[in-house]
């Protein structure tokens, strides 16, 4: 398995996998909707997408970061804001590896760390980011505020 930094060649294949990610979490939308949200992220750079293939090139999953100041921390870190593997490419590696390569690219960006959120119900996702090491925070909330466009 191979995951490198995603480029616009693989849009089509991250396409697929976003509607995938979506679909998981009940938020259907277009794929033309997503191949513009995703070729937008490319295009500008605002993100950090890594794509793991297998051997033969197969798109197995993707991971998605977005750089964030901590003002705790008074230093840089990411939001690891999505992650996913395809249902036929789970239990074997895929979502550690994009995990992994995650935490590389932290690391090698000076980050003082990486924050998630994941559904309650996601309880293999829970033990993947516990067996890496993130802990649970127990001091602080989410809230969300949605806004009329």
């Amino acid at each position: 398995m191979l995951v490198s930094v995603a480029a616009t060649a693989d849009l089509e294949d991250l396409t697929r996998l976003f509607a995938g990610y979506l679909r998981f979490y009940e938020v259907p939308k277009a794929e033309t909707q997503i191949a513009a949200f995703l070729g937008e992220r490319l295009k500008r750079g605002d993100s950090q997408l890594f794509i793991a293939r297998d051997a033969q090139g197969v798109a197995l999953g993707f991971v998605q970061l977005y750089p964030f100041q901590s003002s705790l921390a008074l230093e840089p870190a990411w939001l690891l804001s999505d992650l996913y593997v395809h249902e036929s490419a789970r239990r074997l590696g895929v979502g550690e590896a994009l995990m992994n390569a995650a935490r590389a690219h932290a690391e090698a960006s000076g980050a003082c760390g990486l924050q998630l959120e994941t559904a309650k119900t996601n309880l293999a996702g829970q033990r993947l980011y516990e067996r890496l090491g993130y802990v649970r925070d127990e001091q602080f909330l989410t809230y969300w505020l949605a806004l009329q466009n």
